[in-house]
């Protein structure tokens, strides 16, 4: 089964990008996020529609992030990239005719709202300079700077 792995992909580069003094380019994002440009910048472009990043292009442009990172949530950025999807299962029918088929729909319609309804409460509960105070914490436990950071996987 493929999984959706946009939010962790744009929340690590959202990291990188706090972390360093000069934009990014969309090759520089796609490498960290193992994509291609164009899905970053599609990507980028809806973050900077909400204000969290900007884009300035030429020579030495690049993506910054445009955000106070205490007062954005995990939530704020998984809504902005399109809430994607949390449960792989769904319903075999959405408006089945058949009674069965709706019992278990039903039955499976609250459980699908309280997974929603947990993970959304967690990524309340975080913001962009919670992560980043923990992945900085990890950084110097290990000695490194954010430039040695690999991105083979």
């Amino acid at each position: 089964m493929k999984r959706d792995s946009k939010l962790s992909g744009v929340l690590h580069v959202l990291l990188h990008m706090l972390g360093s003094d000069e934009p990014a380019t969309s090759e520089q994002l796609a490498r960290m996020m193992g994509t291609n440009p164009v899905v970053v910048r599609r990507i980028m472009a809806g973050l900077r529609d909400q204000g969290f990043v900007t884009s300035a292009k030429g020579h030495g442009g690049g993506w910054t992030v445009a955000c106070d990172p205490t007062k954005v949530t995990l939530a704020d950025i998984y809504r902005a990239v399109g809430e994607p999807t949390l449960v792989a299962m769904g319903h075999r029918s959405e408006v089945p005719a058949c009674l069965v088929e709706q019992s278990v729909n039903r039955a499976l319609d609250s459980a699908f709202r309280e997974v929603q309804a947990v993970f959304l409460a967690h990524l309340e509960a975080v913001t962009l300079a919670a992560l980043s105070k923990d992945f900085n914490r990890r950084l110097v436990q290990r000695g490194q700077t954010l430039k040695e950071q690999r991105h083979d996987s």
